[in-house]
């Protein structure tokens, strides 16, 4: 079905925002590749829509539900079927942001940290076979990670991978975007964990895998903020973007539009002069330190045990998500 395209891109929320506009501007600078955008639906039919505004064929959209295991695994499987080209690069970015009470997904998992964490791992460990020799993954996080940053948003706070997933009585209690920045804060521990397992295996292999994070900023008019009130989702759609130079010039430089923070996005996806680049965080297109959390080992490690501990439903699959098969 694919063979005509020389490699595939996996954008998972593409079909909307950031992802839609990175997914856009891969597609533009390679139609030799196959473009999947991955999401719960497309409403607005953006894999037609890119295809049409770019006079090319290879956009599609997948169904993927990251809130579900079980249809990441079947997504997984579904990948394997249709017979893809080899990935060139895997770009994590789908997450929620929930401002109330803390909601579960159906396998018990809090739902930020499920969407944003827990599913994305499991997409990468069972596409895995299917990365190309050179491949990027690139996983979207957010400078609300980093209370040094002042972001107006609730301080992220690390202390087990299992608190974020089942939060205790107390810690249940947080707000709601307080559990977006720490899961955040776990994207960017689980891309040096994970870049440290690359970098062994680029070195004993003859593969080139990078990872890097990276925060689009402040985009309003996103889908990230479906969940609010009505009113915040009225000055969220309507007002904020229409008033970006006025924030920029008040809040933060670090304020954009979906454009343009979807082609910085593409250009960490695609971009040649960044082909040796691994285990760095981009904000848009500078790279900058993370929080003083992030860089926290034990962190990093508590977070890959327990995520593969958590994902692997054998030792064989725990062998593999651990990369084992590979090196």
């Amino acid at each position: 079905m694919s063979s005509r395209f020389q490699r595939s891109v996996l954008i998972t929320g593409g079909t909307a925002g950031l992802g839609y506009h990175c997914a856009l501007n891969v597609a533009r600078k390679h139609p030799e590749y196959q473009i999947v955008i991955a999401s719960r639906f497309d409403s607005n039919a953006s894999a037609a829509t890119a295809n049409k505004l770019l006079g090319h064929e290879n956009v599609k959209f997948l169904r993927l539900d990251l809130s579900s295991l079980g249809n990441v695994r079947s997504f997984a499987q579904d990948w394997e079927e249709s017979k893809f080209p080899l990935i060139r690069a895997l770009v994590l970015n789908a997450a929620l942001q929930l401002p109330g009470d803390v909601q579960y997904t159906e396998d018990g998992y809090e739902k930020t940290f499920a969407i944003s964490h827990l599913g994305h791992a499991l997409l990468l460990c069972l596409l895995q076979p299917h990365l190309a020799d050179t491949a990027r993954v690139v996983i979207v996080s957010s400078g609300t990670h980093d209370p040094a940053q002042k972001s107006g948003m609730p301080d992220a706070k690390y202390h087990s991978a299992e608190e974020l997933a089942h939060p205790t009585a107390d810690s249940a209690k947080n707000a709601g975007r307080q559990r977006y920045t720490s899961t955040k804060l776990a994207n960017v521990l689980y891309t040096y964990s994970l870049h440290r397992r690359f970098a062994s295996i680029n070195e004993k292999t003859t593969k080139h895998w990078t990872v890097n994070a990276f925060d689009p900023g402040l985009m309003p008019g996103t889908g990230l903020a479906r969940d609010a009130n009505l009113f915040e989702r009225f000055l969220w759609h309507r007002i904020l973007p229409k008033a970006l130079p006025l924030l920029r010039l008040m809040l933060s430089p670090n304020i954009h539009s979906p454009e343009d923070s979807g082609e910085a996005l593409a250009w960490l996806t695609i971009g040649p002069e960044l082909e040796s680049k691994s285990g760095l965080y981009y904000e848009g297109k500078a790279q900058i330190k993370t929080s003083k959390a992030s860089y926290d080992r034990i962190k990093q490690e508590d977070l890959w045990e327990w995520t593969v501990s958590t994902l692997a439903r054998n030792e064989e699959e725990r062998k593999a998500f651990c990369f084992s098969d590979v090196l």
